[in-house]
């Protein structure tokens, strides 16, 4: 299986930006799809996460602001940024957990940047 995230970028505080995350090589409707981010000498953080059913958990610090969502006819995740803040700054990781038994699977990640 392979994840591709795409739609990083640099922006200013208080803007948007939109994460997709394209699987391959796995039944992703089986899959919970989650996205962290690792800001730098930081540990990795969970930041969202969609369960099959569509069940949405988000960390404290993005609530109101971010939204994931799923497409599982494109077989993709996305991340909706609003309201970007400077310590939003990171890398943004898509992650796909399978059921017991099943490989789980990080993607390269993809850089956000947000000035202040």
């Amino acid at each position: 299986g392979q994840l591709v995230e795409s739609g990083g970028g640099l922006v200013q505080a208080g803007g948007s930006l939109r994460l997709s995350c394209a699987a391959s090589g796995i039944t992703f409707s089986a899959y919970t799809m989650a996205w962290y981010r690792q800001a730098a000498g930081n540990q990795r953080e969970l930041v969202a996460t969609i369960t099959t059913g569509g069940i949405t958990n988000y960390v404290d610090s993005v609530k109101g602001r971010f939204t994931i969502s799923r497409d599982n006819s494109k077989r993709t995740v996305y991340l909706q940024m609003d309201s970007l803040k400077p310590e939003d700054t990171a890398v943004y990781y898509c992650y796909a957990g399978g059921p017991r038994g099943f490989s789980a699977y990080w993607g390269q990640g993809t850089q956000v940047t947000v000035s202040s």
